[in-house]
């Protein structure tokens, strides 16, 4: 059975033959939903990069557990970075952009506010919805067994996504009438490849002008047309895959 994996405070630094509690939420999970007990095997990881694989010294009380550590060590950072510029979809279906995005393997995520988003984030619903985002990040990320959790940044708007490709090694604004196809772009082995998915309603000629005129290139992925919330996982799926990182 493939071991338990907790999520403990950025920065934890405990090595072979030290003891690590686990307290709080993931104790209280650990304890009393897992039922963890004294010598199953657990793995502890903090979201920056931190992984330790040890098995449970002590249960303390109901919200925490002790781990004592046996291999201990820093995954190395994923070059290329992927950046996935994501519109926000209505419903819940924010929520699974995330969880898949996260499961993949991309390692940043930015809300972006469309013109033709037919959800509206605004003021404090927009501070709830990058909330529930970064929980949801943290959650996948311990799902898929990753050490490091995908950043996700505060929403966006178009200027701001101009900014960030910049920053780009290579920008991909995901477009169904394109001409280029995403499956033969070539994966440059570091920086960063932003990847730019639209709302619902669709790109505005206006956002794509913009975005190319900052450096991105307009691609398809394929014959089909896919939602906005599988979209950006399906084409992060190609550039891992091409970049090597899935190897």
């Amino acid at each position: 059975m493939t071991a338990p994996v907790f999520l403990v405070p950025a920065g934890t630094l405990v090595e072979a033959g030290g003891l690590l509690l686990v307290t709080g939420d993931e104790g209280r999970h650990a304890v009393t939903v897992r039922r963890l007990a004294v010598g199953e095997p657990v793995e502890c990881v903090d979201g920056a990069g931190w992984r330790g694989r040890g098995v449970v010294a002590a249960v303390r009380g109901k919200d925490a557990l002790e781990v004592r550590i046996e291999d201990a060590g820093y995954d190395p950072v994923p070059a290329p970075r992927v950046v996935v510029v994501q519109a926000v979809p209505k419903g819940e279906r924010g929520e699974l952009a995330v969880e898949t995005l996260t499961e993949v393997g991309v390692d940043v995520v930015v809300p972006w506010a469309a013109q033709r988003c037919v959800a509206r984030w605004r003021g404090e619903r927009a501070a709830k919805g990058v909330a529930r985002w970064r929980r949801t990040a943290r959650e996948a990320a311990k799902q898929a067994r990753r050490s490091h959790v995908p950043e996700v940044l505060d929403l966006a708007d178009a200027p701001d996504i101009v900014t960030l490709l910049g920053t780009a090694t290579l920008a991909i604004v995901l477009h169904e009438s394109a001409a280029l196809r995403l499956a033969t772009m070539a994966v440059p082995p570091s920086g960063d490849v932003v990847l730019i998915v639209g709302p619902e309603g669709g790109l505005t000629d206006a956002e794509v002008a913009a975005f190319e005129a900052a450096g991105a290139l307009s691609c398809r992925l394929g014959s089909s047309v896919l939602r906005t919330s599988t979209a950006g996982t399906a084409a992060a799926a190609v550039v891992l895959a091409a970049s090597g990182r899935w190897s």
